[in-house]
C-alpha cells in the first residue's frame, strides 16, 4: 500500500479545488464507429492505433471542442497479449500504447492553440485508459468478474501495461470498468511500483449497490481509501438508472472525489458483439444534475454516448457555483 508515499501532484484534486465539476469525455469506440471505423476486432478501438490513428486524434479533438476536460486514450483494450495475436512484438506494443497518449496530447495542443478555446476553461487533461483483464478476454467478463486466475497472474498481466502507460506522459491513468474488488486491489497495489503516477479507478456494477462481481460498492471504495495514488473512485459503463443509488452508497464510504460515466442504458450482448435495447429516457444534462446532487464531481459518458452528451454537460454545468 502507498498511504505513506511522498506528496503527489493530483490533477483532479487541483481542478476540483477551483471547479464545481470536471467533465469527462464520452465513448471513443462509439464515435469511431459513427465515423465509419470497423471495430469488429479483438483489439476494438486499439485497432485504429494501427490502421487509422488520425481518426482517433480527430475524435479526441471533437470531444475537447464539445466541452470535455479530459481525454481518455484508446488503450482500454490495448494489451501485449492482444497485440501479440496480431503479430506485434513487445516493442511494437509499447510503441502503440505510447502513440495512443501522443494522439490525445496532439489533439489537446491543437485545441488549446485556439485562444477562444481557453475562455472559461482549464487546459484539458489526458487520462491513459487501463481496462480490466476481462476486456482482453473479449467475452464480456468485465461485466461479470469471476476470473479464473490468481492475484499474482493478474498482477503480471497488468504490470507491463501500467509500466508503459505510467511512462507515456499522460496526466493520470483511468483504471476503468473494473468488475471486482480483487482486481481493483491488485491494480492499486501495482500503482505503488510507479510512485509518481496517480489514477482514478471506476467499477462496472450489476445494480445500484454492487460491483459486477457482487461486492457491495461501499465496501469496494472503502477498501481503496488508503491508496493515495487513487485520486478518485466511481462507476462507469453501467446503466444510468443505477447511478444515484451507487453514488449514495459510495459517498458514505469514501472521502475521495466521486466520478460516474455511465453507458447509454442499452445492454451489451458479448456473444453477438452488439448493443440491444433502448437508451435511458432522461436527457444527459438532467441526469447529470441528479448525479451531481448525489455527490459526483466528475461526470462523462461511456459506451453509446458521444459529443452531444458532453456538450449537454458543458452547457448544463456553465452556471454551477465554484467550490467555497
Amino acid at each position: 500500500m502507498n498511504a505513506n508515499s511522498p506528496a503527489l501532484f493530483d490533477p483532479i484534486g487541483e481542478r476540483l479545488a477551483r471547479r464545481a465539476l470536471v467533465i469527462l469525455d464520452g465513448a471513443l469506440a462509439t464515435e469511431l464507429e459513427a465515423r465509419g471505423a470497423d471495430l469488429h476486432d479483438a483489439l476494438w478501438s486499439a485497432k485504429l492505433l494501427i490502421e487509422r490513428p488520425e481518426l482517433v486524434r480527430a475524435v479526441h479533438l471533437d470531444y475537447f471542442r464539445a466541452g470535455a476536460d479530459v481525454a481518455t486514450t484508446a488503450t482500454y483494450q490495448a494489451t501485449f497479449e492482444g497485440f501479440a495475436r496480431r503479430g506485434i512484438d513487445e516493442h511494437g506494443a509499447r510503441r502503440l500504447m505510447r502513440e495512443a497518449v501522443s494522439l490525445a496530447r496532439a489533439a489537446r495542443e491543437e485545441f488549446w492553440a485556439d485562444p477562444s478555446a481557453q475562455v472559461g476553461r482549464d487546459r484539458p487533461l489526458i487520462a491513459a485508459s487501463v481496462g480490466p483483464y476481462g476486456a482482453m478476454l473479449g467475452d464480456g467478463s468485465e461485466y461479470r468478474g469471476g476470473y479464473a486466475l490468481g492475484d499474482a497472474e493478474l498482477a503480471a498481466f497488468h504490470r507491463r501495461r501500467l509500466e508503459t502507460l505510467a511512462d507515456a506522459c499522460a496526466d493520470l491513468l483511468a483504471i476503468e470498468t473494473i468488475p471486482s474488488l480483487r482486481e481493483a486491489l491488485v491494480l492499486a497495489e501495482l500503482l505503488g511500483e510507479y510512485p509518481g503516477t496517480v489514477a482514478w479507478l471506476s467499477f462496472s456494477c450489476r445494480d445500484g449497490a454492487h460491483t459486477a462481481e457482487g461486492q457491495p460498492i461501499a465496501a469496494a471504495v472503502a477498501a481503496l481509501e488508503p491508496y493515495a495514488q487513487i485520486v478518485a473512485v466511481g462507476v462507469n459503463c453501467t446503466a444510468p438508472g443505477f447511478m444515484v443509488p451507487l453514488l449514495e452508497h459510495m459517498r458514505a464510504a469514501t472521502a475521495k472525489p466521486l466520478l460516474v460515466y455511465p453507458n447509454s442504458g442499452e445492454i451489451y450482448d458479448a456473444h453477438a458483439k452488439v448493443w440491444n435495447g433502448q437508451p435511458a429516457g432522461m436527457t444527459w444534462a438532467r441526469a447529470a444534475s441528479l448525479w451531481n446532487q448525489a455527490g459526483a464531481r466528475l461526470i462523462g459518458g461511456c459506451c453509446r454516448t458521444g459529443p452531444a452528451e458532453i456538450r449537454a454537460l458543458r452547457d448544463w454545468s456553465a452556471n454551477l457555483p465554484a467550490p467555497k
